[in-house]
């Protein structure tokens, strides 16, 4: 069995590599969120780049003790998307690292964006890698974008995602973010926003998304949140009308984005989209496929794959 193609992520959340053998097919993770303090909102990008700087090291170690032969090419994260002037100082961790280990090894090296790399993730992970080499719909929802891309395979090998829709203020992660710290849960609250929301039952009058064509706004939703707060709804309900505001808005662009681009599958990344009441809601009313949480979150498995795809051309 010939080496693996290792890939490298260094977001705002996470330190994250891993080793896809496409041999087997096998890939393999070790990943790290970043420490934030309790009662913080995330870290400073210098605090990001420190704690990927200590962190990376170490996984990387563990990560290529397993590798089983020589590293063949390498995928790294080196932006947080495709639009122009996209940058975020925390990835400079995890490219200059990769571009090190391609000189020292001497093999490729390939950049992609944390965007891409969360929709190839998610493609594996959701068990349909076959996605990959056409056209569909991919939702990437997570404390940094609420976007709808439509996904197509890059001549080079790869993928490109061009903007369909997206948040018009407030991002769904940053909402659930900021109303679990109101509510006094840990950084990120997905987790235990979704835990503390299936305790209230479902609302009668379920909200509504406020939507201009398939661009969604959640700002107002924060303030709603707070007046239930202030009105002492217990912490349940004002969860339970968080998730279900984001699953309006996600519906609804959904929705509109079906009938701009009918017939198109539908593939859910990011990491509110590991959320167990938002991913159940949307398979059934959309047929969207859904990958794990360890592939739906912030992790390297998407550059590894897409390094794969670009070195065999984007052959699986």
């Amino acid at each position: 069995m010939n080496g693996p193609y290792l890939g490298v992520d260094t977001s705002n959340y996470t330190t994250s590599t891993a080793l896809y053998f496409p041999d087997a097919p096998a890939m393999r993770q070790n990943k790290r969120l970043l420490p934030v303090k309790e009662g913080e909102l995330g870290l400073r990008q210098s605090d990001a780049v420190f704690h990927h700087t200590r962190q990376l090291p170490e996984l990387l170690e563990g990560l290529l003790a397993a590798a089983g032969g020589p590293v063949r090419a390498i995928g790294v994260s080196e932006k947080p998307c495709e639009a122009e002037g996209s940058y975020m100082p925390c990835f400079l961790a995890g490219l200059g690292t990769a571009r090190s280990l391609a000189a020292a090894l001497r093999v490729p090296l390939h950049r992609f964006t944390h965007q891409q790399g969360h929709v190839a993730a998610a493609a594996y992970g959701a068990g349909c890698p076959e996605l990959l080499k056409g056209d569909f719909l991919a939702f990437h929802v997570s404390g940094g974008t609420t976007d709808a891309l439509l996904v197509r395979p890059d001549p080079d090998g790869g993928i490109r995602c061009t903007l369909a829709a997206s948040s018009l203020d407030l991002r769904a992660g940053q909402l659930i973010d900021r109303v679990g710290k109101a509510l006094g849960l840990p950084f990120p609250a997905g987790p235990a926003l979704e835990r503390l929301a299936l305790e209230a039952p479902r609302p009668q009058n379920p909200p509504r998304p406020v939507l201009r064509g398939a661009d969604c706004s959640l700002s107002g939703v924060e303030n709603q949140c707070e007046r239930l707060r202030r009105d002492g709804a217990p912490a349940p309900q004002v969860a339970r009308f968080c998730l279900e505001s984001v699953l309006a808005a996600v519906s609804g662009m959904t929705g509109a984005l079906q009938r701009a681009y009918p017939g198109l599958p539908l593939l859910y990344a990011g990491g509110v989209m590991s959320n167990a009441f938002l991913r159940e809601e949307l398979s059934s009313r959309f047929g969207g496929r859904f990958a794990p949480p360890a592939f739906s979150a912030d992790n390297a498995a998407g550059a590894a794959l897409l390094c794969a795809l670009r070195e065999k051309g984007g052959r699986l």
